[in-house]
């Protein structure tokens, strides 16, 4: 599972001209991809470090101060480009694998007490943030060891 957390002064998520989530004001937006061999328990453990790392101003994190979060599925986290000018996307789990573990992550930082709006899987977004820092977080479990 890969995640890309953006620290945001604001975001949103626009489906076809509808906002499907996003905040006013400080959170974070994480965009998620899932690989084959994710599973919920996977899905969980990234929920709890998005929601614990202490990533904004005084070393604090969303936790601390209680910060929406903009969870997108994104695939494209698993472009391979080694070869040629075309990515392969043979390393992302396919939608019926990938769609309970974006879920199943946005459940888990709810319920560690995290206030989640999504995008729509699937479809195509339109994803705005004003990046605050910029900090950019790249989470992969296969870092974990």
């Amino acid at each position: 599972m890969r995640v890309v957390l953006q620290r945001a002064e604001a975001a949103s998520c626009v489906v076809d001209g509808e906002t499907t989530g996003g905040f006013d004001g400080f959170g974070l937006v994480a965009l998620v991809g899932i690989t084959h061999d994710d599973t919920p328990a996977i899905a969980e453990r990234m929920a709890a470090k998005t929601w614990e790392l202490r990533i904004f101003d005084g070393e604090l994190s969303a936790s601390d101060q209680n910060l929406p979060i903009l969870v997108v599925s994104q695939f494209t986290l698993y472009a391979n480009t080694r070869k040629g000018r075309r990515p392969s996307w043979n390393a992302a789990a396919p939608g019926p694998v990938s769609e309970p573990l974006v879920a199943a992550y946005a459940a888990a930082l709810r319920a560690h007490g995290a206030t989640v709006t999504t995008g729509r899987f699937g479809a195509h977004m339109r994803v705005t943030l004003t990046n605050d820092g910029p900090v950019t977080i790249i989470l992969d479990s296969a870092d974990w060891g």
